[in-house]
């Protein structure tokens, strides 16, 4: 039972902080946490010990944990380790990929779409979380989705940022849509480099300058 609790709390903090619910910078209160998950506060302090682990939590002296805050810098060179990552999966997911899977990628990033065309940015950046998700799955390679799965819940802060950023999230639909296209004509060699060109082109939005003016479609 406590292994189940200490699970059941770390997949629920996981959860909470990779969707932004517990916002980077956010305190850790081992009591209110127990209440909201329904496990004790040793469950709770275990799983805070795991997610430090992961980069997801930190301990601030005689302040106790809170959601670890990543700098631009460390989002660059976290965003520079999924590369590799993610060409890999796109390879994979066009080697492996159902016909099922290829029609609710199609319907997918349709809704994508109709999501930036409503300016519902918000509800687009969940969507393309979604998407990785939906080409993780189809790749079949659980070590390399679970890396990234734990790189990714590192940028919550940043992947927002990103998606509410002027002309940015036209720019993403765009090489995603590339990227489903390739894995749908099972094309490994073109899904992998649609898949490292869509990273590369989140490092360089990282590292650009915050626009003042412009479509915020």
């Amino acid at each position: 039972m406590g292994a189940a609790a200490r699970t059941s709390a770390e997949q629920a903090l996981r959860a909470a902080i990779s969707r932004g619910d517990l916002a980077p910078g956010h305190r850790l209160v081992e009591a209110d946490l127990a209440a909201l998950i329904g496990v004790n506060r040793s469950s709770v302090r275990a799983a805070i010990d795991a997610l430090i682990t992961e980069g997801l939590v930190e301990r601030i002296p005689h302040r106790g944990a809170r959601v670890r805050v990543v700098s631009t810098e460390e989002a660059v060179a976290i965003t520079e380790v999924r590369m590799p990552l993610e060409g890999l999966l796109a390879r994979k997911a066009a080697e492996r990929i159902t016909d099922a899977e290829i029609a609710r990628l199609g319907a997918h990033v349709r809704t994508m779409a109709e999501a930036v065309d409503s300016g519902d940015l918000l509800k687009y950046s969940e969507l393309i979380q979604q998407l990785h998700g939906m080409v993780h799955d189809a790749a079949r390679h659980p070590i390399a989705a679970e890396l990234v799965g734990r790189l990714q819940a590192q940028l919550v802060r940043h992947r927002f940022r990103l998606s509410l950023r002027p002309g940015r999230p036209r720019v993403s639909l765009a090489e995603l849509t590339a990227l489903v296209d390739a894995v749908a004509d099972r094309d490994p060699a073109r899904a992998e480099a649609a898949a490292v060109a869509h990273v590369r082109s989140v490092i360089d939005a990282l590292t650009e300058p915050v626009p003042q003016t412009g479509d915020p479609a």
